[in-house]
């Protein structure tokens, strides 16, 4: 290969990577305004190939004519990179207009169509470009080369570079630089080839090329456009079912993809290498090449039914860190991908030169690809997932490229061979559904959406589980208390609430506790309606008629509606997103916040959960300083006690002010609630005032210069999935972690003194108790257990006697001592009794002991 050829696969190669850098950044940059749900997510994937397409079958016919096809080249690589330019500032305020054009709760038709129509225009100049660049390098090489010989190489050199392309933008430029930096690199690289193809190709006009000998080629655009449609519709579907087994971070996309780029550079250059130039019968060949790749996404799709297994295997071959898991990923993306793609890159190239040799351009029949490719999101993830499972699609995309071969191909056995396969699994084969199901549980629903699978499960003790992609749990039917909390604690801050906004819906139970308030009116939004669906198990039970009439759900993307609509809320609660999963770093960006902030009511409050249990300290700190960019008077508190699952919530008052006890003391005994707030552990103003952990100054401090979550740059996004992959701690010594590290006075709730000093001393009780806690060992023998916590407890109740929590456990060790040691028993009794004589259950307990003797043992 002589030096220009190597100059030109250089281009290519630095072509592809950009080209894969943008499609990273706009996806990303365009979900802040389409959101993420399915209209959104896939408007762009369509518009992005569409415009290849629109650009391949625009331009190609012009550059095949043209006497200066290097000069074409230079110009569509300068266009990619100056379009992106004018992007960095046109995106914002387009992306604003269509947001409000599209409205809060649009049709579907209306919101893909504004979704679609929006984002092909607004990427057009660009991706029409794009789609130009390899017809106009092919062409303009074609005089050094053999006609058409080409293809593959220039192929395969572009498919690599997109490769390094998803692999530098995900894992370095992003994370690094944030998007207009990483958009601004790929667009130094368009210039950098724009003036070195201006260099490698002479300015003076080239003689065409000779026109080949046309050699017919019937049906082969249908058959470009087709396996363009299936390939693609193939990778749409694997990631939507290794979706269920990965950890579906930004990470697992990445290296999906990659996979699927790298098989197909491999194909595509195995091609050049090994096929081009032998002769033979190009028919033939496209069968064979057909029933292979059929035969390869028959495997791929038998490798899915193993996925968990092989995952596990891969861990416990690799070992643990983050490197070691999405090495696993890697070979889960290996098994389904690295071969039917590896065929599907071989077959694009026959299928373009076959193309050439009937007379067709390689513009045309890479546009005529792509526009196949264009379709393929829409027909497989949002049709025949929802309708017929991803089994059956998967098979359907098989039996597809088998329907291509000819009539030739089916007088042989091999055919048939795969046509009884892909018949086999379809009646003998499970669906590709993976739950997890407790021993003595059962599946009580399972949904597949366009964009996740919902499931509830049931254990052998009746308690129901949702899960999302069985990698997400959503809460279960056994944590009311905690769901409940999340809800009550900002709603029992606001002195009077009339309408309140939940951003995420779960089980439904946070929201449902919320409707149970006959003052207020409730809108939920949730992304996935299977969500909602799946909620009533939970929720039903627990909402009577009234509440029901009060709370409102809407299938959206919380950040969009947030965004869109005009209503103003008196608390606004948002969901404890998991922010390693794709989409959720978004809800804790600086912009978001801001957002949040414009739908309040004028004494409005806002509550943002979080949830410590998926969450690593640093990125703790970006997410707080994001809010304190927005919200410099915020406070933050405990959800409940828990050491497992802890739930920090960052809170914040839109006037900023202090809190008066008073009015929260009224709102407790008044609050229209038909069960109490007592019996979530809200009984007076101290449990309420008490599960604050941070003020202002603090959570600044917490910040300190962490990275600040925005838009542009989503650190999150990027660093969240590393406890993920590789937890290096458990949530509890996070939250002792945390607890050390943030402080609060009493003087930023408060100017009541007496108040003030109780708040300390239950503060410091809490935090003692936390900290017994955490090195408790549960055990059935109480003797075992006193042994650990009653002088610890006993101190907790001395710090201050308003603490209940550390009452409640000790109150049931006591009653169960008293079975098997009653004089012991009835020492705890009393001095529970003298530390909180507000509470008359452990005098009540002495009276028992004194009037009768104590029960039998069982």
């Amino acid at each position: 290969m002589n030096m220009r050829w190597r100059l030109a696969l250089g281009l290519m190669l630095a072509s592809g990577f950009a080209g894969l850098g943008y499609q990273i950044v706009w996806t990303h940059q365009s979900a802040l305004w389409l959101g993420h749900e399915t209209a959104g997510v896939l408007a762009v994937v369509a518009a992005f190939f569409g415009g290849l397409a629109a650009g391949a079958l625009a331009l190609g016919r012009r550059i095949e004519r043209s006497p200066r096809p290097g000069r074409w080249y230079a110009g569509c690589e300068a266009v990619i990179g100056l379009w992106s330019l004018v992007l960095a500032g046109l995106m914002a305020p387009v992306s604003g207009g269509l947001l409000r054009l599209t409205g809060p709760q649009p049709s579907a038709g209306w919101q893909w169509a504004v979704a679609f129509l929006g984002t092909f225009v607004l990427l057009l100049p660009a991706t029409a470009a794009m789609g130009a660049t390899l017809p106009a390098m092919e062409r303009a090489l074609s005089a050094w080369r053999r006609q058409g010989s080409a293809i593959a190489v220039l192929y395969a050199g572009n498919t690599l570079g997109a490769v390094l392309g998803v692999l530098a933008s995900a894992f370095w430029l992003v994370p690094a630089y944030g998007l207009s930096r990483t958009a601004l690199v790929c667009a130094v690289l368009n210039l950098l080839c724009a003036a070195a193809a201006l260099r490698l190709f002479p300015a003076a006009a080239a003689a065409p090329a000779a026109p080949p000998a046309t050699v017919p080629a019937p049906g082969v655009l249908p058959l470009l456009a087709a396996t363009g449609l299936l390939g693609i519709g193939y990778e749409v579907l694997v990631v939507r079912v290794l979706s269920q087994v990965a950890e579906n971070t930004v990470y697992t996309f990445a290296m999906l993809l990659a996979v699927y780029l790298v098989g197909t550079a491999a194909g595509a250059a195995f091609y050049q290498r090994r096929l081009v130039g032998r002769g033979g019968d190009a028919g033939l060949l496209r069968d064979r090449l057909l029933w292979a790749l059929a035969a390869a996404c028959l495997l791929g799709t038998a490798s899915l039914w193993g996925a968990e297994l092989l995952k596990a295997v891969a861990v416990q071959r690799l070992g643990a860190g983050m490197a070691a898991a999405l090495a696993a990923e890697a070979v889960l993306a290996a098994a389904a991908f690295l071969l039917p793609t590896f065929v599907m890159g071989a077959l694009f190239s026959h299928l373009a030169i076959q193309a050439r040799a009937a007379g067709i351009g390689f513009g045309r029949a890479l546009g005529v690809n792509t526009l196949g490719a264009a379709a393929a999101p829409l027909l497989f993830g949002v049709l025949l997932v929802p309708a017929f499972g991803p089994k059956a699609a998967l098979l359907l995309v098989v039996g597809g490229y088998l329907a291509l071969c000819s009539m030739r191909a089916w007088s042989t056995l091999p055919s048939w061979a795969a046509l009884a396969a892909v018949l086999g699994l379809a009646v003998a084969a499970p669906p590709l559904a993976f739950v997890e199901v407790p021993e003595g549980g059962r599946i009580v629903s399972y949904r597949e959406g366009a964009m996740a699978a919902v499931s509830v499960v049931e254990d052998a003790q009746g308690v129901s589980r949702l899960r999302i992609n069985n990698r997400q749990q959503e809460g279960s039917s056994s944590t009311l208390l905690a769901d409940a909390r999340q809800a009550l604690l900002p709603l029992l801050l606001h002195p009077a609430p009339r309408r309140a906004l939940f951003l995420g819906l779960g089980t439904g139970m946070t929201a449902s506790s919320a409707a149970q308030d006959r003052m207020l009116q409730v809108d939920a939004v949730e992304l996935l309606p299977e969500v909602i669906e799946a909620s009533a198990h939970f929720s039903q039970p627990f909402v009577d008629g009234g509440a029901a009439s009060r709370l409102h759900l809407m299938a959206a993307d919380a950040r969009r509606f947030v965004r869109a609509t005009d209503r103003r809320y008196d608390l606004i609660v948002s969901d404890n997103f998991h922010p390693a999963r794709s989409g959720s770093g978004a809800l804790y960006t600086v912009e978001h916040f801001e957002a949040v902030r414009g739908r309040l009511a004028p004494g409005g409050l806002f509550c943002q959960w979080l949830p410590l249990h998926q969450l690593d300290l640093p990125t703790l700190r970006s997410i707080v300083r994001a809010f304190t960019e927005v919200y410099p008077g915020g406070w933050a508190l405990l959800a409940t006690h828990s050491l497992d699952t802890p739930v920090l919530g960052l809170v914040a008052r839109r006037d900023a002010a202090r809190f008066d006890v008073a009015q929260v003391r009224d709102r407790l005994a008044h609050a229209a609630l038909p069960h109490g707030p007592a019996e979530f552990g809200l009984p007076d103003e101290y449990a309420l005032l008490g599960s604050f952990v941070a003020g202002p100054r603090a959570l600044r401090q917490f910040a300190g210069h962490a990275p600040v979550n925005t838009d542009d740059h989503p650190v999150v996004a990027y660093r969240a999935p590393r406890i993920t992959y590789a937890p290096d701690s458990l949530p509890r010594e996070r939250l002792v972690a945390l607890l050390h590290a943030l402080s609060i006075e009493p003087s930023e709730l408060t100017d009541d003194a007496g108040v003030a000093r109780r708040l300390a001393a239950y503060w410091s009780a809490r935090d003692l108790f936390i900290e017994v806690g955490r090195n408790v060992q549960p055990t059935a023998d109480v003797h075992r257990m006193l042994a650990q916590v009653r002088v610890p407890l006993l101190a907790v109740l001395r710090t201050s006697p308003d603490f209940r929590p550390a009452y409640d456990p000790l109150l049931q060790m006591a009653g169960a001592l008293a079975r098997s040691d009653a004089p012991a028993a009835q020492a705890l009794f009393t001095e529970l009794a003298a530390l909180q004589p507000a509470r008359p259950e452990a005098r009540e307990a002495l009276r028992a002991m004194a009037g009768r003797p104590a029960p039998p043992l069982p």
